[in-house]
């Protein structure tokens, strides 16, 4: 009987500490929230620390879909295919990216449907 105790001891101590890292993880993706009007996004620079983020895309009565886009400064034309917004944002909502681990260095975001100038990201 005590070994019976103590294996399900064991087993409940690994699924509990295995929920709670599931959960610390889940608490370290951030959400960087961006807002678009016509022609432009409200935030003309960013600067974040090293980690993994997903990005909330809000079109602001642009009248149609935005979307979003973010790249390595060095070569715009090299898209980070998780940043992209999972749909085409509508006129007065907002859709989200798939997570993204983004490293230090210079990036651009920018929306080639609004359309808007490339605005700079900075990772420290």
């Amino acid at each position: 009987m005590k070994k019976v105790i103590a294996i399900l001891v064991v087993v409940l101590g690994f699924a509990f500490s295995t929920n709670a890292q599931d959960k610390m993880d889940k608490a370290a993706v951030k959400t960087v929230s961006l807002e678009q009007t016509k022609g432009e996004f409200t935030q003309k620079q960013l600067t974040l620390s090293e980690g993994t983020y997903i990005f909330e895309v809000a079109n602001n009565n642009v009248g149609h879909n935005v979307g979003f886009v973010l790249a390595p400064k060095a070569d715009a034309k090299a898209h980070i295919k998780n940043a992209y917004v999972t749909a085409q944002v509508k006129n007065n909502t907002k859709e989200t990216s798939k997570e993204v681990t983004l490293t230090k260095g210079e990036y651009v975001y920018f929306c080639p449907l609004n359309p808007t100038p490339q605005y700079t990201l900075i990772v420290e």
